[in-house]
C-alpha cells in the first residue's frame, strides 16, 4: 500500500489487527489517534526505513535434551550455503519392570528397534503377494503379504540412500531432567555394531493373513522403520544378567545399560523427524515351559522403554561452509550484513535493530505531523543467491532482546509488546509473521513490531531503543493443548531442519531489510 488512502482508516485496522489504534490517553498530540478517525478525515500512508540486520552466531548448538525434543532428527545433509549437517539421536532405555526372571534356558530369537517417522500418509504404493509363505516354527504357512509403502518426510536430497547404525553409548547420559547440548559428543562403542538398516525413504506397514481363513498372522504395529538388533547382544546384555545387581533397580540400569546411538554413515542424504516417544524396542525369546511332564519353548514378548521418562538427546554436527563461516565470524552489529543466515537446531539467528536515522525520522513526523503509526512490520526477503528445491521455511518466531551486559553478551528476551498487547489478549487476526510468495524464487516475510516501535517514537518511559533489537528464529512458539503459548523461550527450533538465506543491510539492494510504516495524519 503505498497510495494515501482516503478512507475510513479505523475499519480497515480493525479489520487487520482485530483492535482499536494504539494511542495513548494524553491530550493534544497523544490524543492523535482517536482524532484522526473522526469525520472521515483520515489520510493513511506506507513508507519503509532501512533496518539494521545482522546475524547472530549461536556456535552450532542449542539444547537438545527431552524437555525440548517434541520431536527428534535422524540423517545428514550437505549443500554449499550452510555446509553439512548430521544429525544423531541418544536414548536411554529402561526394563519395564526391574529383577525380571526371563524363566529356564531363556535364549534370544530376535530383537527390533521400531523408529516411526513422519511420512506422507496421502500418497501410498501397495504390494500384493498372494503367494506368500510365512516361515512358522509349526510349520509353513501359505499366506498374503500386503505391503504399503509411504514416503519418509525429507528435507534435503530424497532420492539418496542412507544407512542407518545403532551403537551401543558408554557415557552415561545422567537424568531425565538434566540439560543437554546438541554439541556436546557422547562416547559410543565405535568397534560393536548393534544393528543397521539401509534406507531408501520409504516406510512401510505390514499385513499377513492366511490364506486357509484369512485370519491375520501378523500386522505391523504401527508404520514405521524395523531395524533388526544383535541377538547375542541382548543375550548376554540382558538375558545373562538375570537375577544380578545390574538388573535390580532402574539406577544400576542406566548405568549399566547407558543407552543407544542412533545415526547414519553417510555425510549427505536428508533429515527426517520421528517422535522420541514413539519409539519401540522389543525381544523376542524363548524359554522352557513344563506343564504335565511336557517341555515347550514358546515365545515371548518383552518391551523396552525407549519412550518418555528416559534421557533423549539430539546430537548434532556441523562442517561449515567457508562463505557462512566469514559471514557469521564478521557479524557487523553495528551496520548489518548484506546477507542474513538463519537455521534451526542451533544455527545462526538474526538480530534486527533500528538505525538512529529511521527512529529520528519517525519521531519529526510524530511531532511534526501528528503521524500515529497504525502498523508496523520487518519485511526480509529470501535472498536471490537461495533459489533451491527445498521446503521455503514456514515456521518462524521472533522475540524482543534487551541488552543487560554489553561487556559479557548477556541479553534478556521476551515475547515482543506486540503480543502481549494484542495477541496475549485474543486480537482474532494478530500474527506474528506472514508469509508471502512462497511458490516464487524470492519470497517474502512480514513481522508484526507495531506496538514496540510505537513505544520508541512516542517516548514510552523506560524504552531505550539503543539497547533493544528484534531476535527471529526458525521454529514455531510452543503451544498448550488449550492453544497457549508456553513461553516465549519454548519452541520448535531445536528440531526444525529448515534453513534459509536472506537479504540484509545491503544498501545495493532494493530488496533489504525493512521496516514498513503505516501512519496516518489528518
Amino acid at each position: 500500500m503505498t497510495n494515501t488512502i482516503k478512507r475510513n482508516f479505523f475499519i480497515l485496522f480493525l479489520a487487520i489487527f482485530g483492535g482499536g489504534l494504539l494511542y495513548n490517553c494524553e491530550p493534544d498530540a497523544d490524543t492523535l489517534g482517536e482524532q484522526l478517525f473522526q469525520d472521515d478525515a483520515a489520510q493513511g500512508k506506507e513508507i519503509a526505513f532501512d533496518l539494521i540486520g545482522y546475524n547472530i552466531n549461536n556456535l552450532d548448538s542449542i539444547q537438545s535434551d527431552a524437555s525440548k525434543l517434541g520431536s527428534a532428527v535422524l540423517g545428514a545433509f550437505d549443500e554449499s550455503q550452510f555446509g553439512m549437517q548430521k544429525a544423531s539421536y541418544l536414548t536411554q532405555v529402561r526394563l519395564p519392570s526391574y529383577a525380571p526372571d526371563f524363566g529356564t534356558n531363556a535364549k534370544v530369537d530376535s530383537v527390533v528397534l521400531v523408529i516411526k517417522p513422519t511420512y506422507a500418509s496421502d500418497s501410498v504404493t501397495t504390494t500384493t503377494n498372494e503367494d506368500y509363505i510365512y516361515k512358522d516354527p509349526s510349520g509353513d504357512i501359505a499366506a498374503k503379504k500386503v505391503v504399503n509403502t509411504y514416503p519418509i518426510n525429507r528435507y534435503g536430497k530424497a532420492k539418496k540412500t542412507m544407512t542407518l547404525k545403532v551403537h551401543e553409548v558408554t557415557e552415561f547420559l545422567n537424568g531425565y531432567s538434566d540439560k543437554a547440548s546438541s554439541k556436546k559428543e557422547y562416547a559410543y562403542d565405535q568397534n560393536s555394531e548393534i544393528g543397521s538398516k539401509v534406507l531408501d525413504g520409504n516406510v512401510n506397514l505390514v499385513t499377513i493373513t492366511k490364506d486357509s481363513d484369512a485370519s491375520s498372522i501378523y500386522t505391523s504395529s504401527a508404520v514405521g522403520i524395523r531395524v533388526k538388533l544383535d541377538s547375542a547382544f541382548f543375550q548376554n546384555k540382558i538375558i545373562a544378567k538375570k537375577g544380578q545387581a545390574e538388573l535390580s533397580d532402574v539406577s544400576n540400569f542406566i548405568r549399566y545399560f547407558k543407552g543407544l546411538r542412533i545415526s547414519v554413515a553417510e555425510n549427505d542424504g536428508y533429515l527426517m523427524n520421528f517422535g522420541p516417544n514413539d519409539m519401540e524396542l522389543v525381544m523376542y525369546y524363548k524359554n522352557d515351559k513344563t506343564e504335565n511332564g511336557t517341555t515347550t519353548r514358546p515365545q515371548t514378548t518383552y518391551t523396552f522403554s525407549v519412550g518418555s521418562g528416559n534421557t533423549h538427546i539430539g546430537s548434532y554436527a556441523y562442517t561449515r561452509s567457508s562463505n557462512y563461516t566469514a559471514a557469521i565470524n564478521g557479524a557487523d552489529k553495528a551496520n548489518g550484513d548484506a546477507k542474513l543466515y538463519t537455521q534451526g537446531m542451533g544455527g545462526a539467528s538474526i538480530g534486527v535493530n533500528f538505525s538512529k536515522t529511521t527512529i529520528d525520522s519517525l519521531k519529526q513526523l510524530y511531532q511534526e505531523k501528528k503521524a500515529a503509526i497504525i502498523g508496523a512490520r520487518i519485511r526480509i526477503y529470501t535472498d536471490a543467491s537461495w533459489t533451491n528445491k527445498y521446503y521455503k521455511p514456514t515456521a518462524f518466531n521472533i522475540v524482543q532482546g534487551e541488552v543487560e551486559d554489553p561487556a559479557k553478551g548477556l541479553n534478556k528476551y521476551a515475547f515482543t509488546t506486540d503480543w502481549s498487547t494484542l495477541g496475549a489478549g485474543g486480537a482474532p487476526n494478530f500474527a506474528f509473521y506472514r508469509t508471502y510468495n512462497l511458490d516464487k524464487d524470492q519470497s517474502y516475510y512480514e513481522f508484526t513490531v507495531t506496538q514496540s516501535l510505537k513505544d520508541i517514537v512516542e517516548g514510552k518511559e523506560g524504552v531505550d531503543y539503543t539497547k533493544q533489537f528484534y531476535r527471529i528464529d526458525l521454529g514455531s512458539f510452543l503451544q498448550t493443548s488449550t492453544g497457549a503459548l508456553v513461553g516465549h523461550q519454548y519452541t520448535s527450533r531445536a528440531y526444525d531442519r529448515n534453513r534459509a538465506v536472506f537479504v540484509g543491510s545491503d544498501k545495493g539492494n532494493a530488496k533489504r531489510i525493512k521496516v514498513r510504516v503505516i501512519y496516518g495524519t489528518k
